[in-house]
C-alpha cells in the first residue's frame, strides 16, 4: 500500500532522516508500520531538529516539499496566491499515486488537501482532525470550511474523519477517536502524593497567547497570597517566554516560577510524576494530549472546559474545570485544595480514566482503518 500524508507540520532533515514534532512523529510511525510506501507532502525547514523533535522509524520516505502559507497579512496572502498553483499540483501528484490518502487537519495544508481529495472519490481516505470539533465552538473561517468539507459526504467520499469527542448530529463518516502517548508497558503505579505544601503545579505546552500561560501565573500568585505556597514549572517555549520570565521579579512570586524550556518526553514524564497539578487555561484544544498524559500519572488537571475536556474530566470528577475568571476559579479551587483525601481520590480516578487509551489500542484502531 502506498500511503500519502498531507500535513501542515514543518519537517527537518538530519543524518539522512526526516524529523518533526515528536507527538506527531510518534503517531505517524504507527501508521507507517502498516504500509509499504510513504509519501509526505509538508513544509520543510532547513534548520536543525530541536529537543521536541524525533525522526520517522522508516528510511524510505518520498518527501515532497511545499511552501508553508498563512493568511495573516496582505503580504502573506499575495505570497500564498503565488505559491498556491505549485502546492496544489504537488498535492494532486501525491494523491494520484497513492492507494490511501491521509489528511492532517486543521491547517492550511489540510484545507488544500480537503479540496484536492474531491477529485479522488474512489480512493480510500482518512482525515485526522486534531483540533476542536465542537460544532458550537468559535473558530476561524478556514477551520469551519475544513469541517464543512470533511462532513459533506457528497464532496468527501470514501473517507473516515477521525475527531476528538462524540458530538450529536454528525454525518456517517465522522468517527470519534482518541490519541495516546504511553503503552501497556508504561503502566507503572502512580506516585503516592501527600499534597503537602508547597503545591507543585505544571504547565506543559507552547508559551503563546492561545494557551494563556500568564493566567496560570496569575492563579498561582493568588493561591500564594491566600496561604497556599506553590510552585509553577513551565515546560515549553514560545514568543511569550521573555515576558513571562519578567514575573520572576514579582515579590509575591519569589522562588515560585521555573522555566525549563523544551524538554525530551522522558523529562516531561518525570515532571508529571513529581507534580500535583497540571494547569492548562487554553482557549482551544482538540484532545489535549498533555491533559491525558498528566492524568495517566495521577497529576490532577486544572483546565478550561473546551472541546472534549469536560468528558475527559468527567465534569470535574477527575480534575477541575476553570473559567479563567480569577475570583470564580479561586472559589472553586480552594475548597478542593483543602481536601487532601478528595485530591488523592481524584488523582486515582484520573489515572484510571487515562490508562485504557494506550498506544497498543491506538495501533489496533489504525489497523482497522487501513
Amino acid at each position: 500500500m502506498r500511503f500519502a500524508v498531507i500535513t501542515q507540520i514543518e519537517h527537518y532533515k538530519a543524518g539522512g532522516k526526516y524529523y518533526s514534532y515528536t507527538p506527531y512523529i510518534k503517531e505517524m510511525n504507527l501508521w507507517f508500520n502498516l504500509v509499504d510506501e510513504v509519501c509526505i507532502v509538508a513544509p520543510f525547514n532547513s534548520g536543525i531538529p530541536t529537543e521536541i523533535d524525533s525522526d520517522y522509524n522508516i528510511n524510505e520516505i518520498e518527501f515532497k516539499q511545499v511552501s508553508a502559507i498563512n493568511l495573516t497579512s496582505f503580504f502573506q496572502v499575495v505570497r500564498a496566491l503565488i505559491k498556491l498553483p505549485g502546492i496544489l499540483i504537488t498535492i494532486y501528484s501525491a494523491m494520484s499515486k497513492a492507494d490511501h490518502i491521509h489528511l492532517r487537519c486543521p491547517g492550511n495544508m489540510g484545507l488544500l488537501g480537503a479540496f484536492v481529495q474531491i477529485l479522488f472519490p474512489r480512493k480510500r481516505k482518512t482525515a485526522k482532525y486534531a483540533g476542536n470539533w465542537d460544532p458550537k465552538a468559535t473558530q476561524p473561517g478556514s477551520y469551519r470550511l475544513q469541517k464543512w468539507i470533511l462532513s459533506n459526504t457528497t464532496l468527501t467520499k470514501n473517507m473516515q474523519v477521525l475527531v476528538y469527542g462524540d458530538w450529536l448530529h454528525q454525518t456517517e463518516n465522522i468517527k470519534p477517536f482518541f490519541t495516546a502517548s504511553y503503552s501497556e508497558a508504561d503502566k507503572y503505579d502512580i506516585p503516592l502524593r501527600k499534597y503537602d505544601l508547597p503545591l507543585r503545579f505544571l504547565f506543559v505546552g507552547s508559551l503563546v497567547s492561545g494557551k494563556q500561560p500568564q493566567y496560570a501565573i496569575n492563579l498561582i500568585e493568588e493561591l500564594i497570597l491566600k496561604g497556599f505556597p506553590s510552585e509553577l514549572h513551565f515546560y515549553g517555549d514560545g514568543i511569550l517566554k521573555k515576558s513571562l520570565e519578567g514575573n520572576i521579579n514579582n515579590e509575591n512570586l519569589k522562588g515560585a516560577l521555573y522555566f525549563h524550556g523544551n524538554q525530551k518526553p522522558e523529562d516531561v514524564q518525570e515532571a508529571y510524576q513529581k507534580s500535583h497539578f497540571l494547569i492548562l487555561p487554553s482557549k482551544s484544544e482538540g484532545w489535549p494530549k498533555v491533559v491525558a498524559e498528566a492524568m495517566w500519572w495521577g497529576t490532577i488537571p486544572i483546565v478550561t472546559p473546551i472541546s472534549c475536556v469536560p468528558y475527559m474530566l468527567g465534569e470535574s470528577k477527575r480534575g477541575v474545570l476553570i473559567s479563567t475568571d480569577l475570583k470564580s476559579d479561586l472559589d472553586k479551587l480552594i475548597p478542593v485544595l483543602k481536601n487532601k483525601e478528595a485530591l488523592k481520590s481524584m488523582a486515582v480516578e484520573a489515572s484510571k480514566w487515562s490508562r485504557p487509551y494506550t498506544l497498543d489500542r491506538f495501533n489496533n484502531e489504525i489497523e482497522k482503518l487501513l
